[in-house]
């Protein structure tokens, strides 16, 4: 390991050189409080950033195990250490102007939500940051006096000020980890009292804007329980907390337009993710494994059993191993379920706006026009049950104009000026003065278990070898053919579709054989994310790249639409 002052002699001596001068500082360096890794060099002032890693050995930095002797205590932790060296960097550091990326010095982005990040490691042994750099330049010329100060004056005072306990907010550290503790508890109460969500008296659920996750200010309405479906929970630090619990079952969420329906599942969508404090959704939370559920025309679906829901299609085509490129709007909501299903979801999240209307519904008027045997959709009016007395698929649907549901629902909700109120039986009395009520249609396939065999040759290599990179959230080009994913309404941060990215890479390398289900491949690559860390999918040693944990549903709707995929 080198000193940090021959650091400051490379850097002096390729000042005003060319720019892959800098590949020279690559290596690691000793600082008086800290260690530095420069374990990647951009070959050009307009190239992805540099990478850098500064740690500090744990005796030295003082952050005690009880504060991290937990993953959900670590994530916490590792969240607000990530969001205090970005705080330190505005504070620290001035950017120098320069060409491409010259000067740049960030850490991971963090939005609302508490997910496992790999931004900082904590342990026994050290505290580590995991940086990004824009090596200064003068067009593709070495600005090393701009370096220098980059290196020795503001990264010292960075990590003096980020990485020792004794330098942060002793209080707001512990009141986050207090809180993980919370949101822990309410997770695990709501499996125990067979509930499949939470949401707090008081929580704000609106957002700011269309773009933006923070909560709204001014004119919010705080959320207020309905009496009927009001609960206690006493939380190990917060204390008692009232609020809102949903059972298990068939949930409608109804109203009018503009009063609130959307808002509500679109909270209880990203409730699947604990929130930071002042997020006024704290304390609300959903079942980790529910997904959301739309249509989504035009997607391509790979051997997908949705005999469930559509049988007979016209021209005999198979919808038991059913393919599509180019899947219609009933097509792509079936395979959608049943593709959930697989990954072992138990709820379902489903907006009446977003889904094909002759998939959600037929009514009497339909019926009689368009007999049955002409018709190869069975709808979901008429499986929801099925899925929760059969399967104990529960499912929350937001329904504005088919009032037929009331007569499979469970729970009906109603948002009026964003009030929730329960208005179960009124609903029940409606459909009791019903004279001509549509029939039940029922097909008779069951919501058996799918045995796809994912195929090795569903990772196809380019003339170059295979590259995968990622363009923002919603989308990665495998050797230039694109993945949407931006009807994957629960991904929420680029970098879990970073993570996603390499997660293919290592499928592709390290897991599948033609053997495993899809399944199966999925669960064991998520277990390895899960056990081993973030780290364990990258293809860089060092600073393996900015990413935060995707869960195993996105992992598998990524696979999903990836328009290579084989399947047995």
């Amino acid at each position: 390991m080198k000193t940090d002052q021959q650091l400051k002699q490379i850097l002096n001596r390729i000042d005003q050189k060319g720019y892959k001068a800098y590949k020279d500082i690559m290596g690691e360096y000793q600082f008086s409080d800290f260690k530095l890794s420069i374990d990647y060099v951009q070959g050009d002032p307009f190239a992805s950033p540099s990478r850098i890693r500064v740690s500090v050995p744990n005796p030295q930095a003082g952050f005690v195990n009880q504060l991290y002797n937990t993953q959900y205590k670590r994530k916490a932790v590792v969240d607000f250490l990530s969001r205090t060296v970005a705080k330190n960097i505005s504070k620290h550091y001035n950017r120098v102007g320069g060409s491409g990326k010259s000067g740049l010095l960030q850490i991971g982005y963090c939005g609302q939500e508490l997910i496992e990040r790999n931004y900082v490691i904590i342990d026994d042994e050290k505290v580590e940051a995991r940086l990004e750099v824009g090596l200064p330049a003068a067009g593709r010329r070495v600005l090393g006096k701009n370096a220098i100060n980059l290196f020795f004056k503001a990264l010292p005072a960075i990590v003096k000020k980020s990485l020792f306990y004794e330098s942060i907010s002793e209080e707001k550290l512990i009141n986050q980890v207090r809180l993980a503790e919370d949101q822990q508890f309410i997770r695990g109460e709501i499996e125990n009292r067979n509930l499949v969500a939470f949401i707090a008296n008081g929580s704000i659920l609106p957002r700011e804007s269309g773009v933006s996750q923070r909560p709204m200010s001014g004119n919010a309405i705080p959320f207020t329980s309905p009496k009927e479906y009001e609960i206690e929970l006493v939380l190990p630090n917060h204390g008692k907390v009232k609020g809102m619990g949903i059972p298990e079952g068939v949930t409608l969420i109804v109203g009018g337009g503009f009063h609130g329906k959307s808002t509500i599942l679109e909270a209880l969508q990203l409730g699947v993710y604990d929130h930071i404090a002042g997020d006024g959704r704290e304390y609300l939370i959903t079942r980790e494994n529910a997904v959301k559920i739309k249509a989504e025309d035009g997607r391509s679906v790979e051997k997908v059993n949705i005999t469930p829901f559509i049988n007979n299609l016209p021209m005999k085509l198979d919808t038991k191993q059913f393919s599509s490129e180019n899947a219609s709007g009933s097509t792509s909501q079936a395979a959608n379920i049943m593709e959930a299903l697989e990954i072992g979801t138990d709820l379902l999240l489903i907006d009446e706006d977003t889904s094909a209307t002759n998939f959600m519904i037929r009514d009497r008027r339909m019926q009689q026009l368009v007999k049955k045997d002409k018709e190869p959709i069975t709808p979901f009016i008429d499986k929801v049950r099925t899925l929760y007395e059969e399967q104990g698929v529960s499912t929350i649907l937001v329904i504005g104009g088919s009032g037929d549901y009331f007569e499979v629902a469970d729970h009906v909700i109603m948002m009026d000026e964003y009030i929730p109120k329960d208005v179960t039986e009124v609903a029940k009395e409606i459909m009791k003065d019903v004279t001509n009520p549509r029939k039940v249609e029922q097909s008779h396939s069951t919501l058996t278990e799918q045995s796809r065999v994912l195929l090795k040759s569903s990772f196809p290599s380019g003339k170059k070898g295979t590259k995968v990179k990622v363009r923002g959230r919603e989308t990665i080009s495998y050797n230039k053919m694109d993945i949407d994913l931006r009807n994957l309404e629960q991904l929420i941060d680029s970098n879990q579709t970073h993570a996603i990215s390499y997660t293919l890479y290592f499928i592709m390398e390290r897991v599948v054989n033609d053997k495993l289900t899809f399944k199966e491949v999925v669960d064991t690559v998520y277990e390895k994310l899960t056990k081993k860390g973030l780290d364990v999918v990258s293809p860089y040693r060092g600073h393996p790249g900015n990413m935060a944990l995707p869960r195993k549903f996105e992992i598998a709707a990524t696979l999903n639409r990836f328009r290579y995929l084989k399947i047995k």
